[in-house]
């Protein structure tokens, strides 16, 4: 018989389908990786970018030449801009703003077909550290209340032709609907408890291990609860800790080895999929001071990793309800068994 499932921290309902459920093997894809054809990212062909941010680089190599590890310069199509004043306003009932923030991309290696699987744990701390450092510099500017970190890769994913691994991120003068559901549902349950809802969530699934597919010491990779798509992952901190740019040197390379061995099970169980990867983070806290007064203790930042092998549809799109065709607890022993 299928399941409802209640998310515990956004409150949303998911249906697990068991009637419609598949084996793991049936969400295996085979697209294989394209050979670079003038690809803007790849080293050599920095003259095809905007010129760079910022970026790790081997010693004696000059900025947007070759001998770097990871790169970072703005978007050259961005959706928001830097230059200019939000100026909020409304007009009757409609409220709307200029399109000021900031979009960056991040060139994750030097090789085209580079993946989380193939990379080195070295190489995917480096991308980590970029991470922090460009969220900690766009935090400076106060005209920007959110700061996304999101990865689209394979054809499925929303992604640009582009195939080449690189993350994006985006500085927004809002913060984002989904993110606040987690922030107001984290906080409902400290002020009942007085305990984050996320270190809740992870002692559980440590008690039963049935939805855990990775951890090390400081970082774990589980399946949801009521997770809406197939092997939908969050890879967390076990220590409690809001905000992603309080990050040690510990924990990006506990995080670095945690997130190569579920990327390396991830396409060894569905071949070569499409996904997206999320960072979920505290937003930036300098202009409302005061406001968020109790994220310290409530939130938890984390990665979701959401493979895209089935559709959202109409049901959907009007219910807000999602369903998954692969019970969480099947699709974490499929990984862990990998």
């Amino acid at each position: 018989m299928p399941e409802i499932r209640k998310d515990p921290i956004t409150q949303a309902w998911i249906i697990i389908a068991t009637e419609r459920a598949k084996r793991p093997d049936d969400f295996k894809t085979d697209a294989k990786p394209e050979e670079p054809k003038n690809c803007p990212f790849c080293e050599g062909n920095e003259n095809l970018t905007p010129p760079e941010i910022f970026s790790y680089r081997k010693e004696g190599s000059g900025k947007d030449n070759k001998g770097w590890w990871i790169r970072g310069f703005p978007n050259a199509t961005p959706v928001l801009r830097i230059e200019g004043d939000i100026g909020s306003r409304g007009f009757g009932l409609f409220d709307y703003m200029n399109g000021i923030g900031a979009h960056e991309i991040i060139v994750e290696t030097p090789n085209h077909n580079d993946t989380f699987a193939t990379m080195t744990t070295n190489q995917i701390e480096k991308i980590f550290w970029g991470y922090r450092d460009r969220i900690i510099d766009l935090k400076k500017d106060t005209r920007f209340r959110y700061v996304l970190v999101f990865k689209n890769q394979g054809p499925l994913s929303g992604t640009s032709n582009l195939t080449h691994p690189f993350s994006q991120i985006i500085a927004l003068p809002v913060t984002p609907k989904k993110i606040k559901e987690e922030l107001d549902g984290a906080r409902l349950h400290y002020q009942l408890k007085e305990r984050c809802i996320f270190c809740d969530i992870i002692n559980q699934e440590l008690m039963t291990k049935s939805r855990v597919i990775v951890e090390n010491d400081k970082v774990i990779a589980i399946m949801p609860y009521a997770p809406r798509f197939p092997f939908e992952t969050w890879i967390l901190p076990k220590q409690h800790c809001d905000d992603f740019t309080m990050v040690g040197k510990q924990e990006i390379m506990a995080l670095a080895d945690v997130t190569k061995r579920f990327f390396a099970k991830l396409y060894k169980v569905l071949g070569n999929p499409s996904f997206n990867v999320i960072l979920h983070d505290a937003p930036n806290k300098i202009p409302q001071q005061g406001y968020w007064q109790t994220i310290k203790y409530d939130f938890h930042w984390h990665f979701e990793v959401i493979p895209r092998i089935t559709k959202v549809a109409g049901f959907e799109w009007g219910t807000g309800f999602y369903i998954n065709p692969m019970p969480p607890e099947v699709a974490a022993e499929a990984l862990r068994n990998a």
